[in-house]
């Protein structure tokens, strides 16, 4: 699909009412979408899922409130679907309790049919999983709260 034509899409639900757009051209689709006032929720807790599914409600971004010093926030460094295992059958990579390292991978977002590892950037211990398996991402959306 052109790249023009995608832009011309998130024109078109800029300037209107629309909230999704799914086009289907040929062996490739496109869904883009815009969240609602309504659709900004806070989630905690990890809800696995038996299977990889791909998501069909807007991904909840977190709370933005100012947050305490002792809490480091892992976030998206992109767009995309997030995966809690390596395969279905795979337990996940991180559970709440769990300490990890610089470099543990924690989860593995999927974008554009590439699989992205998401690396620990600070050591301590994951005491929330805000994002369940097989949901969206957004860019910069917070994953885990680690404690030191």
């Amino acid at each position: 699909m052109d790249i023009r034509k995608i832009k011309q899409l998130i024109d078109l639900l800029a300037k209107t009412d629309v909230v999704e757009i799914e086009v289907k051209e040929g062996e490739h689709s496109l869904r883009v979408s815009r969240r609602t006032s309504g659709d900004l929720v806070g989630v905690s807790g990890y809800h696995p899922v038996g299977h990889y599914v791909a998501a069909t409600e807007a991904a909840p971004i977190a709370n933005s409130t100012p947050h305490p010093s002792d809490k480091h926030y892992i976030r998206s460094p992109m767009v995309g679907t997030m995966y809690a295992a390596a395969s279905p059958e795979a337990q996940p990579f991180v559970i709440i309790g769990k300490r990890i390292n610089v470099g543990d991978v924690l989860c593995i977002i999927e974008a554009m049919k590439m699989f992205n590892e998401i690396e620990a950037d600070k050591a301590g211990t994951v005491v929330e999983i805000l994002v369940g398996n097989g949901e969206p991402v957004e860019y910069d959306q917070p994953l885990f709260v680690v404690e030191e």
